[in-house]
């Protein structure tokens, strides 16, 4: 027996506040704590001064303890989960342990959806949306400002979609899977189409280019949309992907879930990017050279968008498998140039490689797709992502994801205010 086991105990007693707590190596608050945050329950016997506790639930919540030492923190104080979904090694990052680039450029997006949420792929599987879904998904974007961002609409039609859904909470396997399934072409097909001639046949791609932008599809550049959608299904623990970890460790069903992840995107820090590269791709085409424009952006002191992340010492992986399918893709040659000139440019003083959403800023440029373009492919892909994750949160015991703050205000007690 080491020091850091207790005594075992018979399955079928109650244990005392103190006999817990010295089970688990805590205080007796903590023990309190983990009653309030749902970890464990307790009861008072008839006649009894104090609450007792299932010793078969404390000794399990000690091994899960002894196995999460301070409630999935990680060095250097960063919150760390458990997760079977993502990988990022260096300059690759794997999905449920294969290689993400190869498995989007064989594989559709809704392919690898699949992969991502049961471990098997279904190759040549497709998404349907309920016509009722989107119906009432449509009705309220519609009803939306004309000037909404896409977020906005995305978010807005996810919460009309999950009224529609008696089932929302029924959170087994097979019920959120079947939500997935279905949410993702609801949220595709509520945004309005830019072609009067647009129908929704073939991969989800297809049926998102004609939201994107008002040109006849062709194959190679909904290749790349695909590829990009793939690509950018999940990328470990993101800001929004810890959010929407968050509200699943609140049982919240997924459609709420994937709100919170929308919630989180929308911000400047992370959905936003491929706008800002958009952009300056466009004034690079205008001025005719990445120069100005880069020595613009530095004097206004920001900072270059499209280039550097911080995951990747080298290229993003992500990156480089775009500009290697926009090769194949004539009319994006122009924007192509543009980025290239910009990473060149900037590599005399700092040496910082493209990132995705420079690739993804190439697509929507030389597609005549509108800046906000990118934040949608990114808002549609991602979602798979967190359906992914909220699944796999599902899984662990409820609220974990409730950690302590640390009060740094004034000592306590202090006199009433005048």
């Amino acid at each position: 027996m080491t020091d850091h086991e207790a005594a075992p105990t018979h399955p079928d007693r109650r244990l005392s506040t103190k006999e817990a707590a010295e089970l688990l190596g805590v205080k007796p608050e903590t023990v309190y704590a983990y009653v309030s945050r749902g970890q464990l329950s307790s009861r008072r016997e008839p006649g009894g001064r104090g609450s007792t506790f299932d010793a078969k639930e404390v000794a399990a919540l000690a091994r899960r303890n002894r196995r999460e030492p301070s409630g999935s923190s990680a060095i250097g104080g960063e919150l760390s989960v458990r997760t079977r979904i993502t990988l990022i090694d260096k300059d690759r990052y794997f999905f449920r342990g294969v290689d993400a680039t190869e498995l989007a450029a064989r594989h559709s997006y809704e392919e690898i959806a699949e992969w991502l949420w049961t471990g098997r792929l279904r190759p040549g599987v497709t998404f349907a949306a309920p016509d009722a879904s989107v119906a009432v998904a449509r009705r309220a974007v519609d009803a939306l400002p004309e000037h909404s961002g896409p977020t906005d609409r995305l978010r807005v039609a996810t919460i009309a979609a999950a009224t529609a859904d008696p089932l929302r909470f029924d959170l087994s396997e097979d019920a959120v899977l079947g939500t997935a399934r279905t949410l993702i072409p609801t949220l595709v097909a509520a945004l309005p189409p830019l072609r009067r001639d647009h129908r929704d046949e073939g991969p989800l791609a297809r049926h998102l280019w004609g939201r994107l932008t008002g040109r006849a599809p062709d194959a190679a550049s909904v290749r790349v949309l695909d590829t990009a959608l793939g690509l950018l299904i999940d990328h470990d623990l993101a800001a929004s992907t810890l959010a929407v970890r968050v509200a699943a460790s609140a049982r919240a069903h997924p459609y709420a879930a994937v709100s919170a992840g929308l919630g989180v995107l929308e911000g400047p820090l992370h959905g936003a990017a491929s706008g800002l590269a958009h952009r300056l791709l466009l004034d690079v085409l205008d001025q005719g050279s990445a120069a100005p424009v880069v020595a613009d952006e530095l004097r206004a002191g920001r900072r270059i968008p499209g280039l550097g992340h911080r995951l990747y010492p080298g290229e993003d992986p992500r990156a480089r498998a775009l500009f290697a399918l926009l090769e194949e893709v004539p009319d994006a040659a122009p924007a192509l140039a543009a980025a290239h000139d910009v990473v060149a440019t900037t590599a005399r003083h700092a040496p910082l490689h493209a990132n995705v959403d420079l690739a993804l800023a190439v697509l929507t440029v030389s597609s005549g797709m509108p800046a906000s373009a990118g934040e949608t492919v990114f808002a549609v892909a991602r979602t798979a992502g967190w359906i992914a994750h909220a699944l796999e949160e599902y899984e662990e015991r409820p609220l974990r994801m409730r950690p302590s703050g640390r009060y740094v205000g004034a000592r306590p007690p202090q006199p009433l205010p005048r």
